[in-house]
């Protein structure tokens, strides 16, 4: 029983959030246009804040865990390669089959892995995944342009790939709070305040947003991909990948993290990308919705699952 509550209590806080997003966009308080532009301002200012506090607080030597790093990064490769296979076995239709690749590996680690890990572990778990962030993103946004270049005819423009990692705000928060906290630089007190401040309110902000994000239209003519996407995203991969993480021994605040990574749904500015990169805006717009309320069900049976067998 103690496992159910558990479970409950880390999960059903999002769930809220993105309960109330989506009534404000029901009651019409926050429209389409207004959402994307407030989500613009989450992702350029206050996550990457989030981030940096995270990584400034952090015991660097103790976080920056060269197994759990190197487990992530084959995990996302792998998954990578695995879902390749898949979309070009069970998808004809190029604008789908990226969409589709870049749903099954890219997960919403960003917004989930922190908040999800604090809840679980405190600040041990969400510094490790703040430290994860710095390394993962990167390659996320790697192989996703890779993924629907791939599939739309054109050759990969690697610089402007490169220039996109480089000026990535998450990117340059994660690397200026390594930089203070390697060089032990202490910011003002009023700065450091700010900071913390604002970047407390990403999580609740980003997640009520998300939820007046959410449109359930389309989903008849995205049906079968979209199944196929859901169960390789939110079951498949992360049984798969946790299951090997047990095996290898990890446990405790490394496997939450690695939960999160693995278990999050697909990640927001993936629809982003494919209405720029020639995709099927409309299939990658159901998979966020979709895998962002499903997800709240298959977290909380990985959560309980976990800390019922006591892996945690």
């Amino acid at each position: 029983m103690d496992s159910l509550f558990i479970a409950l209590n880390t999960v059903l806080p999002l769930f809220l959030m993105l309960a109330v997003g989506y009534v404000t966009r029901l009651t019409g308080l926050m429209g389409e246009i207004a959402a994307r532009q407030v989500n613009k301002v989450i992702f350029k200012i206050f996550l990457p804040l989030l981030v940096f506090c995270n990584i400034y607080d952090s015991d660097l030597a103790a976080d920056l865990r060269s197994s759990l790093m190197f487990f992530a990064l084959a995990g996302v490769l792998i998954e990578f390669l695995v879902a390749l296979v898949l979309v070009l076995l069970t998808e004809q239709e190029n604008a789908r089959r990226g969409v589709m690749l870049q749903g099954m590996f890219r997960s919403n680690f960003v917004l989930y892995g922190i908040p999800i890990s604090a809840a679980l572990f405190g600040a041990t778990a969400s510094s490790r995944a703040s430290v994860l962030i710095a390394v993962v993103i990167p390659l996320f946004n790697v192989l996703a342009v890779l993924a629907l270049e791939m599939f739309n005819g054109q050759r990969p423009n690697l610089w402007k790939v490169l220039i996109g990692i480089v000026t990535n705000p998450l990117i340059l928060a994660s690397a200026a709070g390594i930089a203070c906290n390697y060089f032990h630089i202490v910011l003002p007190g009023v700065i450091y305040s700010t900071a913390s401040t604002l970047g407390g309110i990403a999580t609740p902000l980003a997640f009520v947003v998300l939820g007046a994000s959410l449109s359930f239209g389309e989903t008849g003519r995205c049906a079968r991909p979209l199944l196929i996407t859901l169960c390789v995203k939110l079951l498949v991969f992360p049984a798969a990948f946790l299951g090997a993480a047990i095996l290898m021994g990890f446990r405790g605040a490394d496997l939450a993290v690695l939960l999160t990574l693995f278990g999050s749904p697909i990640a927001v500015s993936s629809f982003t990308m494919a209405q720029q990169m020639g995709g099927d805006d409309q299939l990658a717009g159901q998979q966020v919705v979709f895998s962002s309320v499903l997800s709240i069900g298959t977290m909380f049976l990985f959560i309980w699952g976990l800390k019922y067998f006591a892996f945690f």
